[in-house]
């Protein structure tokens, strides 16, 4: 790829991200040499790599390879018989420790859960468990060897420990006794690796010892005294005998070591190549990335797309295609508008992507595979720009025209921007022009009205504009393609405070066909916005009607569950009133036979048969439904809309839904259940109805009251929620259903650990328009809905 496209599309700076995602340091090393690809198997092993690091990550968690060191060094010296340092074998116990975590890692927790392109990196892992462990059980630290890393050493470090003792109790004698008034300080010091006593210089004939040192103003010597100089003597020995066994320690975990080579060079490379593949991974979860699909025909289509540099809690996204009906975008509108992000989004997401990046874009986002990419991009802040500038990008442009084609894609920023406009948009012009009949792939910004009208009117080539808001002055930064766009100098001029005349004069020194065109170009923007705004609301209707869709096949699906419980009760109470009967039939056979028999006095049977008779009156009345009768006869004309009604067959009150029929049957709606019931089998309640023509005013509230009426379900689903969050459900739904006249509703809060069903009593306890509340009966869903009377 070309080095100073790389820069002008700020891809070092993904590369820094990137690398900050790394631990090891080959890891890094990988990231900082990651350069965008152009072989498609290449890119497409890659993405699978970075797309099974990302899914693993979201699923097990970051891990870490800090502790993978080079060992590269240390091979080599063990190839050739050498003896590793303590470092040295700690780095490789630290690949080997790091190798059993992560092999423990990528092993699939399930024989369910399906293998990845990984998977051929963590089986090459070997932990190597004996020699890590014997490393970690001789070496507890970069400067520190363990008493039982060898018996030798352990005895050393005894006779050690007891020949400080020895040092220290024959100076502390000679402290605390004979010496004390020649000594500067009484304290014992150390001087090179021998101990010492700080004397007086005046008293330097009274102390037996050799002189090692002396204080920089010379009034204190650091004298060795006699007495303990063999023993100093001794302990130095001690000492080297210590390292002596130290190395030989050493030397035998070096020649363990060496029998791994093989295996701790693999541990090492595949360590490092998963830390770089994680490294993308956890960038792509950093940057809320997707994996693009990838094609070799020029074909961009960018959904969603986010600059992956800019703050993403305040980057617009912007969404794009490419290379599919048309080979080049134009894009138009003010500066400041996004117009070189949008051509810099483009670029930095197929070099990201040619990578193995993922790139931060809506899923199925497609990028081409192109061979390179140029960019001409510069400042387009300036205020000025110069001969100079011009004959840069000129150069610039010159120098990859004759590199250029078919597989690159070539991106310019202002093109011929910085000269007289009729020869720069004519230049343009051609340039583009030559570009699109070899059908390379270009995109490029431009404030020149010409290029707006040469991919109007030139097919294969498309305009787009940044949206900007001139009543707010401000860029929407969404990308319009289809639409060119104005620069609004007018506007912004006006909005800024320069007189009107100024502007007016200005106007009518543009020409018809300006005034033509840009008067085009705002009634093609109006009608874009329209049609965007027409369709946002067409896929909110369709979400309403699917989720009216789903409640209703819910109710529909709880009603036939309601009715399957409600039979298979009946059936269960029909069975039981059955075996009442065949027990009644039995036990009156078995008394008949016993009266014929025993001679029983007619009396005594007159009795009996009196107690069966009053057994099966019992039951009927217990099993059948009290019907009353109307308190008096009521004609068709006497029900309206909205009345309520008492059922008396069902004992159940409703409100009336549909005027009386021919037969005199109408809709009664009583709770959850609609039935069709005969006008003799109802009952007027003295109630206002809730919405009838002599009730309801011509005002606003009457609308109201009917409206609520119409619309308030007699039944509420609390189902799943907290108790905080029904109860503030509740008290809206019980507002609407009390102004709708309803007499009564249902509370569905299901049987569960019953707290939800606490809470909703104990706030209707408080509610002065309920009159009563009760736990269903049968039919009705028993403890898990809640019956409320107003």
């Amino acid at each position: 790829m070309n080095k100073k496209t790389l820069e002008k599309l700020e891809y070092p700076k993904i590369i820094t991200l990137l690398v900050q995602q790394a631990s090891s340091e080959r890891g890094k090393l990988l990231c900082r040499n990651l350069k965008p690809s152009s072989d498609l198997s290449e890119i497409q092993t890659a993405q699978e790599q970075t797309a099974a690091a990302f899914t693993r990550i979201v699923q097990k968690g970051r891990i870490s390879f800090s502790d993978v060191a080079t060992v590269e060094a240390s091979m080599k010296r063990l190839e050739v018989g050498g003896s590793l340092s303590i470092i040295e074998l700690l780095r490789i116990s630290g690949v080997l420790k790091t190798a059993g975590a992560v092999k423990a890692y990528g092993r699939h927790d399930t024989t369910a859960e399906a293998s990845d392109c990984l998977d051929v990196y963590f089986d090459q892992l070997e932990p190597v468990f004996p020699l890590n462990a014997e490393i970690e059980h001789c070496i507890l630290g970069e400067d520190e060897i363990s008493d039982d890393a060898s018996p030798t050493l352990k005895h050393i470090r005894r006779s050690i420990a007891s020949m400080n003792d020895r040092v220290h109790a024959t100076l502390n004698s000679l402290v605390n006794g004979s010496l004390r008034t020649y000594l500067q300080d009484p304290i014992i010091t150390m001087r090179g690796d021998r101990y010492c006593l700080p004397v007086k210089a005046e008293y330097r004939s009274q102390v037996n010892g050799m002189i090692h040192d002396q204080s920089s103003s010379g009034s204190t010597l650091f004298i060795e005294p006699m007495a303990v100089v063999k023993l100093n003597n001794d302990l130095k020995e001690l000492y080297g005998k210590e390292q002596e066994e130290i190395q030989v320690i050493l030397a035998k975990l070096s020649t363990q070591a060496a029998e791994y080579i093989s295996e701790i060079r693999t541990d090492y490379r595949a360590l490092t190549e998963l830390d770089f593949i994680f490294a993308r991974g956890s960038l792509a979860l950093s940057m809320r990335g997707s994996k693009p699909l990838f094609n070799e025909s020029g074909r961009i289509s960018i959904r969603e797309g986010r600059h992956p540099l800019l703050d993403p809690k305040k980057v617009v996204p912007i969404s794009l295609s490419l290379g599919d009906t048309f080979d080049q975008l134009i894009v138009t509108g003010p500066n400041t508008g996004g117009k070189t992000v949008s051509l810099k989004t483009v670029g930095l997401f197929t070099l990201m992507g040619q990578a193995g990046l993922h790139i931060p874009a809506a899923d199925r986002s497609e990028l081409a595979v192109f061979h390179n990419v140029f960019a001409d991009i510069g400042d387009e802040q300036s205020i000025e720009q110069s001969l100079s500038t011009f004959s840069s990008h000129m150069t610039n442009i010159v120098s990859f025209l004759h590199q250029i084609d078919e597989r690159c894609l070539v991106l310019f920023d202002e093109l011929c921007a910085g000269t007289d406009p009729t020869e720069g948009a004519a230049l343009a012009i051609s340039i583009l022009s030559h570009l699109h009949s070899r059908g390379i792939r270009t995109m490029a910004t431009t404030h020149y009205s010409e290029l707006k009208v040469f991919a109007l009117t030139t097919d294969g080539v498309e305009n787009a504009s940044c949206e900007f808001n001139v009543e707010t002055l401000s860029p929407t930064y969404r990308l319009l393609v289809g639409i060119p766009g104005k620069s609004n100098a007018f506007a912004i001029s006006g909005k800024l405070g320069l007189p009107n005349y100024i502007i007016e004069d200005a106007r009518e020194r543009l020409s018809e066909q300006d005034v033509s065109f840009e008067d085009l170009l705002s009634d093609l923007e109006r009608s874009k916005r329209t049609i965007e705004k027409e369709q946002e609301e067409i896929a909110a209707y369709k979400r309403e009607l699917q989720q009216l869709k789903t409640q209703a096949k819910q109710k529909q699906d709880r009603a036939e569950s309601q009715k399957e419980e409600i039979l298979r009760k009946a059936r269960e109470e029909a069975s039981a009133i059955l075996r009442d009967a065949k027990e009644t039939a039995d036990e009156t056979m078995k008394n008949f036979r016993k009266f014929g028999k025993e001679g029983i006095s007619s009396a005594e049977m007159e009795r009996e048969r009196e107690r069966l008779r009053q057994k099966i009156k019992d039951n009927d009345s217990k099993n059948q439904l009290k019907t009353k009768k109307p308190q008096k006869q009521y004609k068709a004309s006497d029900f309206k809309l909205g009345e309520s009604v008492r059922v008396l067959s069902m004992n159940l009150t409703g409100t009336v839904r549909s005027l009386p029929d021919a037969r005199g049957n109408l809709s009664v709606q009583m709770g959850i259940l609609r039935s069709q019931v005969n006008i003799s089998d109802l009952e007027i309640i003295d109630e206002a109805p809730a919405y009838t023509p002599k009730n309801l005013r011509k005002t606003h509230s009457g609308k109201i009251k009917m409206s609520k009426s119409l619309s308030v379900s007699p039944e509420i689903n609390l189902l799943g929620k907290t108790v905080d969050e029904a109860i503030a459900e509740l008290d809206k739904y019980l507002d609407d259903a009390y102004l709708s006249h309803l007499n009564s509703v249902r509370i569905v809060h299901g049987k569960g650990t019953g707290a939800l069903r606490k809470g909703i009593h104990q706030y209707l306890r408080k509610q002065k328009h309920v009159k009563s509340f009760r736990l269903g009966e049968f039919g009705e869903g028993d403890a898990g809905v809640t019956i409320v009377e107003f």
